[in-house]
């Protein structure tokens, strides 16, 4: 990695030191886990379904503006799939995706109320180890592609998360809306394949300069690379776990209901838990035990 920061960017604000983003990380991990869960201990869920809906879309748009602003920066046409420097000039392409990197770091701190709805309607078994460390981590790192490298090779990466987020806080709004509109979302299975897809693309491209030449950060691009293995092991398990056959004959690991939410509701497992159904349709709060449900 260079040692030395893009000096564009040196001014931006959360970039001048990566103390205030490691303890903002650091911070909304003890709310997910510790302080949130308390504070709501001896309340009521909150009724949050029109909140959900506007957020959800707030986050569609923001990440179809991302999305855009990545490909008109270089990825629509003169980024190269194969190798792409980072620019470090002036250019006003260049100027124009250092600023998208940028929004798509703030991004990263706007996905961090995904978990503060979750406590606030107490469905803390969302909340997984896995959850938090998915969403603690990647403020951190992406402060530092943003800080050292922001354009080149690795905002591939970016570009397809944020495409992935379009569809996914899409499918999260028309779920808020309620059974009525529940109907539509049927390809629900079909996102979470989505979204393993989208780490397999994202290893393979970034793990093609172990092979190739190219005049990029080689510790970004492993960084990456193993962020996209890492969150497919992740997801594939969600997958078996939610879909196979033999997924209600092994035990549902931490992350389970961390990538998406059932329109109706999803069954989770766990030591706590083990008869708990838990509704995850943006409607209902909390959760009842599975007693309880055959008596509704």
């Amino acid at each position: 990695m260079d040692n030395k920061s893009d000096p564009r960017v040196n001014g931006w604000p959360m970039l001048s030191s990566p103390f205030p983003t490691l303890f903002i990380c650091l911070f909304y991990g003890y709310f997910a886990k510790t302080l949130g869960p308390r504070l709501m201990e001896n309340r009521k869920p909150f009724q949050l379904r029109k909140v959900l809906i506007v957020y959800n879309a707030i986050q569609t748009m923001f990440s179809a503006w991302i999305f855009y602003e990545y490909m008109m920066s270089g990825w629509g046409g003169s980024y190269s799939l194969k190798c792409q420097p980072v620019d470090y000039s002036y250019s006003p392409m260049a100027l124009r995706m250092a600023q998208t990197c940028w929004w798509y770091y703030i991004s990263k701190f706007t996905e961090f109320f995904d978990t503060l709805f979750f406590i606030l309607r107490k469905k803390n078994q969302q909340v997984s180890t896995l959850h938090v460390i998915h969403h603690g981590c990647m403020p951190m790192s992406v402060w530092m592609g943003m800080k050292f490298a922001p354009g080149g090779h690795s905002t591939f990466f970016a570009l397809l998360n944020t495409f992935v987020h379009i569809v996914m806080y899409f499918y999260y709004m028309v779920s808020a809306m309620g059974p009525k509109y529940q109907k539509y979302i049927w390809w629900k299975k079909y996102l979470t394949s989505f979204q393993m897809l989208q780490f397999v693309c994202i290893f393979i491209h970034q793990f093609q300069l172990l092979f190739r030449e190219c005049n990029y950060p080689k510790s970004f691009m492993v960084w990456i690379g193993l962020h996209g293995v890492m969150f497919l092991f992740l997801f594939s398990d969600f997958y078996k776990s939610k879909y196979t056959s033999d997924g209600k004959r092994r035990p549902a690991n931490d992350g389970a209901c961390m990538p998406v939410e059932g329109a109706s509701y999803s069954k989770c497992s766990s030591n706590e838990h083990d008869n708990v159904v838990y509704y995850s349709n943006g409607i209902v709060n909390g959760f009842k035990t599975t007693e309880d449900a055959k008596t509704k």
